[in-house]
């Protein structure tokens, strides 16, 4: 856990400055873009953001309309970019086993194609479930990969130098919150792309 952790952080603080225009920040984008089109939220709601970056979903979402935006990352530099970003919002550095929120503040939580980093998913599952309100949703866009291409790839994924653990299947990701009474699933597959919501009932 602590090594994938540690990989995350070298990783992304060294890419932290002008990450929105680099090539992983354009191929973030595109999750991003998804992810936005899918996500029903109200004026004034609470909207938690994890590995949230530069906090650049939280600044499209709010140009929509007026949010309480939240965000949590590992990256210490990443957090610095999202703060001097979206001033009005609040941000921690903190992994996503930890989540720095009292019980149930929170109206949605956010995942965008950082799932496959985190090297403890129950762990994150419970914290979600611990901050989220009732009936509060979550949201993840991840990087979706066919069966096959699972089997192969996922031996040697904890090899990456990004600190990636594992690609889940959409399957795979509900499991994983339905064990913690989430219910209503919704699965939208585009390409290499998939959005998995949940609610918190």
């Amino acid at each position: 856990m602590a090594a994938s952790n540690d990989k995350s952080k070298n990783a992304y603080n060294k890419m932290a400055d002008g990450y929105d225009f680099s090539p992983e920040g354009r191929f973030t984008r595109k999750f991003q873009n998804r992810l936005i089109s899918n996500i029903i939220f109200r004026e004034n709601q609470n909207i938690l953001d994890v590995a949230c970056g530069t906090g650049s979903l939280l600044t499209s979402l709010h140009k929509q309309k007026p949010i309480n935006g939240f965000g949590i990352g590992i990256a210490d530099q990443m957090i610095k970019n999202a703060a001097v970003n979206n001033p009005t919002m609040e941000f921690h550095v903190s992994g996503c086993e930890t989540i720095p929120f009292q019980n149930e503040t929170m109206d949605i939580i956010t995942v965008c194609v950082a799932y496959h980093h985190f090297p403890d998913v129950a762990a994150f599952a419970k914290e979600a479930k611990r901050v989220l309100k009732t009936r509060g949703k979550i949201y993840i866009a991840e990087i979706y990969l066919p069966a096959i291409l699972r089997i192969i790839c996922n031996p040697f994924v904890p090899l990456s130098n990004s600190g990636d653990v594992k690609f889940y299947s959409p399957k795979e990701i509900i499991r994983n919150f339905k064990k913690l009474g989430f219910e209503k699933p919704e699965v939208k597959i585009t390409g290499h792309i998939q959005i998995v919501s949940m609610q918190k009932l």
